[in-house]
């Protein structure tokens, strides 16, 4: 049986509403910590976690304390500075770099280069929620509906359920594309 794409994601997104209600949210199975948890600074500063402070970002901060940092400078809407910081890293080609830099680069309207970036990062890491999350909403908002299910599927699959964050964030963004 084959039902209509608009009327597959009315049935998800009314099972998602409804999910919503009845499931409390379990912690997402993603690599790397998305939690946006990370203090910003100013700008040409980074936070460096040994120490709690912001130091100049030619400072000697790891890649490992750098690339989230990137992550909450996206998150905060300081996406060009986000990434500026990820030119900065030793290893820039690594999936959570790869998907952050997506992101900040989405959020300029980049969607496309932003899409490519998901790509790579998908290709290093395929059990990656937290990218598929972002390449499934990039997709969304090109209108691109059946590789957003995809990515959907997916994320369903990887979590186990249909109530991880990453899949109720997408399925929300495949409903209405570009309200979030």
């Amino acid at each position: 049986m084959t039902f209509d794409p608009s009327f597959r994601a009315g049935v998800l997104a009314a099972f998602v509403s409804l999910a919503s209600f009845l499931v409390p949210a379990a912690p997402a199975k993603a690599a790397g910590d998305d939690s946006g948890s990370t203090k910003t600074c100013a700008k040409g500063q980074v936070y460096d976690g040994k120490t709690k402070t912001c130091v100049k970002r030619t400072s000697a901060v790891s890649d490992s304390e750098l690339t989230p940092y990137a992550y909450a400078l996206a998150k905060a809407g300081r996406y060009a500075e986000a990434i500026d910081v990820l030119d900065t890293l030793a290893e820039p080609d690594t999936a959570q770099a790869l998907n952050y830099r997506g992101y900040a680069t989405r959020k300029l309207g980049r969607i496309d280069e932003g899409i490519a970036y998901y790509l790579k990062s998908v290709s290093l890491d395929p059990t990656y929620v937290k990218v598929r999350e972002y390449l499934g909403e990039a997709y969304a908002l090109k209108g691109e509906t059946d590789l957003a299910l995809a990515q959907l599927d997916r994320i369903e699959v990887l979590c186990g359920s249909r109530t991880c964050a990453e899949y109720r964030s997408l399925a929300s963004a495949i409903e209405e594309p570009g309200s979030w």
